[in-house]
């Protein structure tokens, strides 16, 4: 993800309404995330038709299962041709290892297989919470940084993160290792169910990945010029 994208999460219901909030974005190459909602109801054909649109996908189901259950699915999801996938870091180690096998072996021949990134700790979640229900003695950004070692070590690409997280995860990971931060607000919006939230301005100055944006877009009365402006703000560019 050498461009810093701007990934749009679809958070909608079906496929008919996706298409039709994309109808709009005809001149713009997307990179578009399908979560498990939409994925649950339609299928791997939402892949497939966000691809033959030209878009790049985000296919965020966050496996959490044993070795060989993840090893199957990613190898399944990897015939997609998806772009990024994730995974869950409290599987631990070798369910991410078997993850990485089964998007190696589901690649089709002459194709890039899917970048994998593993959820730390979900932007929702406070550390008080996180110690009480989890019960993770430590402090929320240690367990981050130590999922995202965890994650280094399986051979996966990056993490999902906050912003918060970020910058010390490549100090000790390396610029390579991707960080994708879901949380995201304008200083103005609501934060709504999101807890650790950053603007994209300070998004930028950390040097993250990848942001992920849902509401503030989709839900929006216009939103190829929410969209447009949610880009000026991430990218540092003016009108």
């Amino acid at each position: 993800m050498q461009d810093n994208p701007l990934i749009i999460a679809l958070d909608f219901g079906s496929l008919n309404e996706v298409e039709r909030f994309l109808e709009p974005f005809n001149k713009h190459n997307l990179f578009l995330k399908v979560g498990m909602e939409l994925f649950y109801k339609e299928g791997p054909r939402t892949v497939h038709t966000l691809k033959e649109m030209g878009h790049r996908v985000f296919l965020d189901l966050k496996l959490h299962d044993i070795p060989n259950t993840v090893l199957s699915a990613m190898r399944s999801l990897s015939s997609l041709g998806c772009d990024l996938v994730t995974v869950h870091a409290a599987g631990g180690r070798a369910m991410m290892e078997a993850a990485m096998e089964g998007l190696e072996a589901g690649t089709p021949a002459g194709e890039t297989r899917p970048a994998c990134v593993a959820v730390t700790q979900l932007t929702s979640t406070e550390e008080a919470r996180m110690q009480a229900e989890q019960l993770i003695p430590v402090s929320l950004e240690e367990s981050v940084l130590h999922y995202a070692a965890l994650a280094k070590s399986a051979g996966l690409d990056g993490v999902v993160c906050s912003a918060w997280e970020a910058g010390k995860i490549m100090e000790r990971q390396g610029n390579g290792f991707l960080t994708v931060t879901p949380g995201i607000r304008m200083g103005t919006d609501s934060h709504q169910d999101q807890k650790r939230v950053a603007t994209p301005e300070k998004a930028r100055e950390a040097g993250i990945s990848a942001i992920v944006v849902g509401r503030p877009i989709i839900r929006a009365d216009k939103p190829v010029e929410a969209y447009e402006t949610w880009m000026e703000a991430w990218k540092g560019a003016t009108r």
